[in-house]
């Protein structure tokens, strides 16, 4: 009998949380043995797959400490406060992490580092697979591009997410910055209001849209005289950011410490 990936769900009862439960469930490997949420959720008590009619005989709890050494890894997709709380246990207890939690600030991020120089983590804004393809295509395009378009990065989200840009966008401005020789804190252009002076070739653009159930859409536009070209990924649901997150956790098996992305999973780092 093979031994199985012991998985712990933060944030269980969210939207995400409950798609990477169904994932986990559903995965030969892999063996779903906590489901964690916060003190106020209203769903603690309950069964982890009672939103999506599944009984899988984990109950969700807000108490990590009482099983985080049972498992091997954690899948987090919930927000900057909740994750470095969460990590700080992992840290402690030598558990592998999977992190999409988008919104960190840059000491936040470094704490991260930190945290990967005893333990594995693989830490994406977005855990898609076609959204990291989307990223070296972007790479790729900025390279030919950047002297003679103008890039925009339009993003879309539904109505309840709390950080704008997105992680995924922010990446998006990155990689064109990297690609075009360019500052990307300097020429990140969040705001346009009234009278504005005229565009900067350098500029990178940022637009968020908010509305509905809009899992998420990132387009990256190059505009220049007489065309544009758009670089486009949309998400019809919240599985692919699923199955992204078990293709990491089955990659960091192979490791005991460092910190790692999306592209290291997929093998398309440059």
């Amino acid at each position: 009998m093979k031994n199985l990936l012991k998985i712990i769900i933060v944030g269980a009862s969210g939207k995400m949380g409950q798609t990477l439960i169904k994932q986990t469930i559903n995965d030969s490997d892999l063996k779903l043995i906590g489901a964690i949420d916060q003190s106020n959720c209203p769903s603690l008590g309950l069964d982890a797959g009672v939103l999506f009619g599944i009984k899988t005989g984990i109950i969700i709890s807000d108490d990590l400490g009482s099983i985080i050494k049972e498992g091997d890894f954690i899948i987090d997709f919930t927000r900057p406060k909740a994750s470095l709380s969460y990590l700080e246990l992992s840290v402690k207890s030598k558990v592998k992490y999977v992190l999409g939690t988008t919104g960190f600030s840059e000491k936040e991020k470094k704490n991260i580092l930190l945290a990967s120089k005893k333990i594995p983590i693989c830490f994406a804004p977005n855990m898609s697979v076609g959204v990291n393809l989307l990223f070296s295509l972007v790479e790729e395009a900025t390279k030919i591009l950047h002297k003679d378009y103008d890039i925009e990065i339009i993003e879309s989200h539904h109505s309840e997410k709390v950080d704008a840009p997105s992680g995924t966008a922010l990446r998006l401005g990155e990689t064109v910055a990297k690609a075009a020789n360019l500052n990307f804190k300097e020429n990140s252009v969040y705001d346009r209001k009234g009278e504005m002076k005229k565009r900067k070739k350098s500029d990178i653009g940022f637009s968020a849209i908010r509305g509905g159930d809009i899992v998420g859409d990132h387009t990256v536009l190059y505009a220049g005289e007489g065309e544009r070209i758009e670089l486009t990924h949309k998400a019809g649901s919240r599985s692919n950011f699923a199955v992204g997150a078990i293709k990491a956790v089955k990659f960091l098996t192979n490791h005991s410490d460092g910190l790692f992305d999306m592209l290291d999973v997929l093998n398309i780092k440059k």
